[in-house]
């Protein structure tokens, strides 16, 4: 029982370390020795719980990228109330809650996408599956929306989503280029004139 606790804590600490790192400095320019440097096991243990790579990046994908994603932008879109406050009060609470290191270094899952989506098609798949989560969430809240006459019935609720997650993920990755949270506040304002025009 304490091996396997051992040895789910180094598969863990593998992983925080390896995002971390492809967080920071890209996944392509990560070696598994960079890896494994910071967190001071040896290459073995790597090989131990991860046959390559890829394989720990595609975890690295579901475990750490895909609970961001679900915790801070698909979960609380569950909530009860008025939809379309609901879809301003998270994107923009979302927003504000980021701090300077996660303002400088974009979002994690726009940055591998931007990367390696293209590059491999597990990659593209585990990404796509997040989008396709967080997509299907937004389409459900704006179509409750629709029911409760609060969101204009003829919008089409796929074309919003798609939109909003598209507009999200670009201001995140737009805002590494600046020093201050201007653009995220035009961002903020074009959101609300955005979110009124589909108001019932």
């Amino acid at each position: 029982m304490q091996q396997d606790l051992k040895s789910e804590l180094t598969k863990q600490l593998i992983i925080d370390k390896a995002f971390t790192l492809f967080y920071e400095n890209g996944f392509k320019t990560t070696s598994i020795d960079k890896i494994m440097k910071e967190t001071t096991l040896s290459k073995g243990a790597f090989y131990h719980h991860y046959k390559s790579k890829k394989a720990l990046g595609l975890e690295v994908i579901s475990l750490k990228v895909q609970k961001r994603v679900l915790d801070g932008m698909v979960y609380p879109l569950e909530e009860t109330g008025d939809a379309l406050d609901i879809l301003e009060h998270i994107f923009i609470t979302r927003l504000k809650s980021f701090k300077i290191y996660e303002k400088e270094h974009g979002c994690p899952m726009n940055n591998l996408i931007n990367e390696i989506g293209d590059h491999e098609l597990a990659y593209q798949l585990a990404l796509k599956q997040i989008i396709e989560t967080w997509k299907s969430a937004l389409i459900k809240l704006i179509e409750r929306g629709k029911r409760e006459h609060t969101i204009k019935p003829n919008v089409s609720s796929a074309a919003v989503a798609v939109y909003l997650i598209s507009a999200f993920e670009g201001i995140r990755g737009i805002r590494k280029l600046y020093k201050d949270d201007t653009i995220l506040e035009e961002y903020v304002s074009g959101l609300s004139l955005y979110l009124k025009q589909l108001q019932a």
